[in-house]
């Protein structure tokens, strides 16, 4: 079970860090508990609620088997992103959003097929029949595509959410997500604007340590969800197993009454002997006695 959220700890990593109160957003304000030094100050207590109600809902979409696709290209989120992502098995975009990635899906999928066909070449030996020039090229193409889709390569389909760290940064992406009815979840700052995001987690989404706070339940939630999936799996498999093994023994029961049953009719001359048998023996009279002696 995914550990309680706790307020001191979200204190300690300095999530209710907000931007400078010239620069806010006034959609904002309902997370927003005061204003200290020209900063705002989030509440902490509404950030707790909605990283529960986020986990909550990531949760059931990982239990489903869908993917949750992880973004943050800024240099103080994207290793440790990158990290998450890959402990929750999820897929991830830490280098640049590439246009088109949700809206013209079926591209980006062929770039990926592209990679995928390298990487054959080199295996079959394909790669060494170029010249030094094409390999270079090819080469080139393949480390290209590794950077900004390889994390993406096992995802077959759109995915089923987003998880966003800075709205105001990643518009493109969360505009695409809109365009396309997925559902985001996102950090959001007191800069950005959260009506777009359909699970807001009010924070500081500039501090390494506070997006490595928020990361570590959201990861943690995911991580819940597949083992959850996993172990309804084992017991579906249980279940089939058991139900095979109760048709089955009707068929032998039914072969043993068939046995049974053949039984007397192949011995039927043995039975009627062992009557006869038990059948008791008749006196003779006294007059067939003496006719005999005659």
């Amino acid at each position: 079970m995914a550990r309680k959220i706790e307020v001191k700890d979200l204190l300690e990593a300095g999530v209710h860090f907000g931007h400078l109160t010239r620069k806010w957003n006034p959609n904002m304000a309902p997370y927003i508990y005061m204003e200290r030094n020209g900063i705002h100050i989030i509440n902490l207590y509404k950030t707790a609620a909605k990283i529960s109600e986020s986990n909550e809902a990531l949760k059931k979409i990982a239990a489903s088997g869908r993917k949750i696709l992880f973004v943050a290209t800024k240099k103080q989120a994207k290793d440790i992103v990158a990290e998450k992502a890959k402990a929750a098995n999820m897929p991830y975009i830490t280098e640049r959003w590439p246009g088109g990635m949700l809206t013209n899906f079926v591209t980006i999928r062929k770039a990926v097929k592209k990679m995928a066909s390298i990487d054959r070449m080199k295996q079959d030996g394909t790669f060494m029949t170029l010249s030094k020039k094409e390999r270079l090229a090819v080469d080139r193409l393949r480390a290209k595509l590794e950077k900004n889709l390889g994390s993406i390569s096992d995802m077959s389909r759109l995915p089923a959410a987003l998880f966003v760290v800075d709205t105001t940064r990643e518009h493109i992406a969360v505009a695409e997500a809109l365009k396309l009815n997925i559902p985001i979840f996102a950090m959001v700052d007191t800069n950005s604007d959260p009506r777009v995001i359909d699970y807001v987690i009010p924070s500081n989404d500039d501090a390494s340590k506070s997006i490595d706070a928020i990361m570590s339940f959201v990861s943690e939630a995911v991580i819940e969800g597949l083992s959850e999936r996993k172990s309804g799996k084992d017991e579906d498999e249980d279940d089939e197993d058991g139900m095979a093994k109760k048709a089955r023994v009707p068929k032998k029961d039914k072969e043993v009454k068939k046995a049974k049953a053949e039984v007397p009719s192949k011995d039927k001359e043995d039975v009627e002997a062992m009557k006869e048998a038990k059948e008791p023996v008749r006196q003779k009279s006294k007059k067939e006695v003496l006719n005999e002696e005659e």
